[in-house]
């Protein structure tokens, strides 16, 4: 493997090391994180990229920061790179877990202990609230695409369908009605030339 290839890993590591530290609320949570890393300032990947990423990502069993992590390392580097994301994103998570629970039962009930958590809680609704936001904006593109997404909403927040049947009925509605689409529009332009 040459250094530059090793650079590369190394730098790719770090920046799912720094998401995985500074990411608190699990793996939606660091979906903002991983965007503004991946998309915007390192530019790995395309936004359209990483929605079809985290489609994939969410439709596979495994926390959706790792299968991202790994679907992203391997788009860029193959297995090495998979490997490296992968590890950057889960190392932080094991060491803070692995020094929590060693004093966990000291400070479980302390005031300030609890009152922090109810912050961090609050501010976890807002990060995925805003990668919602993100990932809808490159994600939904017409009226179509918007009435999928209210209904899965729906089904999954009111009437409690698993998230494995939304995104296969996603991906059946999105082959039915997308793929309608484009023979109709070529049919008119067969229609309309002489």
């Amino acid at each position: 493997m040459s250094r530059d290839r090793v650079k590369q890993l190394a730098v790719l590591f770090s920046t799912f090391f720094k998401i995985g530290l500074f990411t608190f609320g699990g793996g939606y949570a660091m979906l903002p994180l991983i965007e503004r890393e991946v998309t915007e300032r390192r530019r790995y990947i395309s936004r359209e990229q990483l929605t079809d990423i985290l489609a994939l990502s969410q439709a596979v069993p495994g926390a959706i920061a790792i299968n991202s992590a790994t679907l992203i390392g391997y788009t860029l580097y193959g297995r090495p790179g998979a490997l490296a994301a992968t590890l950057g994103v889960i190392l932080p998570s094991f060491l803070i877990i692995s020094l929590i629970a060693a004093f966990f039962s000291t400070f479980s009930e302390n005031r300030f202990v609890k009152l922090a958590f109810a912050g961090i809680r609050a501010a976890v609704v807002a990060l995925i609230g805003a990668a919602v936001l993100r990932v809808g904006r490159s994600s939904i593109r017409d009226a179509i695409g918007l009435a999928l997404a209210v209904i899965s909403t729906a089904l999954v927040a009111f009437f409690s369908v698993s998230p494995i049947w939304v995104i296969l009925g996603g991906a059946v509605a999105g082959l039915a009605l997308y793929g309608v689409r484009p023979r109709k529009d070529n049919d008119q332009r067969e229609e309309s030339r002489p």
